[in-house]
């Protein structure tokens, strides 16, 4: 069995150069994992901070559960992840670096049935760096175009 992906952020690689990534846990309730499955998951825009020894992410938008009436959840409340302690400590010095983010790429169902968070530790893009990245896409597009026609 494998991960079954439920969100992905394109944004993410499209805005930022992804240096390293990690898997965290993340505290999530009832009604929040029924959504999960549902795939009424939204990662565009949200961010990871620490706060108080924790990290949390924030704006990761878990649209509410139909039936879950009033036990329902607040949509873009923050959520926990869950990491080990040297993990947020090694973490908080590399975030705290000028220009380095923390942001979620995707979101998943473990083999064992757990959602999971693939974080990345990132640094922002400039305009000419996404232009090039643009060129280089069309200019790949190209030389595939050309070597199907001549088969």
């Amino acid at each position: 069995m494998e991960k079954k992906i439920i969100a992905q952020n394109k944004k993410a690689r499209h805005d930022y150069h992804i240096l390293d990534t990690f898997e965290a846990g993340i505290v999530l309730q009832g009604s929040e994992v029924k959504s999960c499955r549902r795939g009424a998951v939204n990662l565009k825009d949200s961010y990871a901070r620490i706060a108080d020894g924790e990290i949390y992410i924030i704006n990761m938008h878990i649209s509410p559960y139909p039936y879950a009436n009033r036990f329902n959840h607040e949509p873009l409340r923050k959520r926990k992840l869950l990491f080990h302690k040297r993990e947020i400590k090694k973490l908080y010095g590399k975030i705290r670096e000028k220009g380095q983010s923390f942001v979620p790429v995707r979101i998943y169902f473990n083999q064992r049935g757990k959602v999971k968070v693939e974080m990345a530790l990132a640094r922002g893009k400039k305009l000419h760096d996404r232009r090039e990245d643009i060129r280089k896409k069309d200019m790949k597009r190209e030389a595939e175009k050309e070597l199907k026609y001549k088969r």
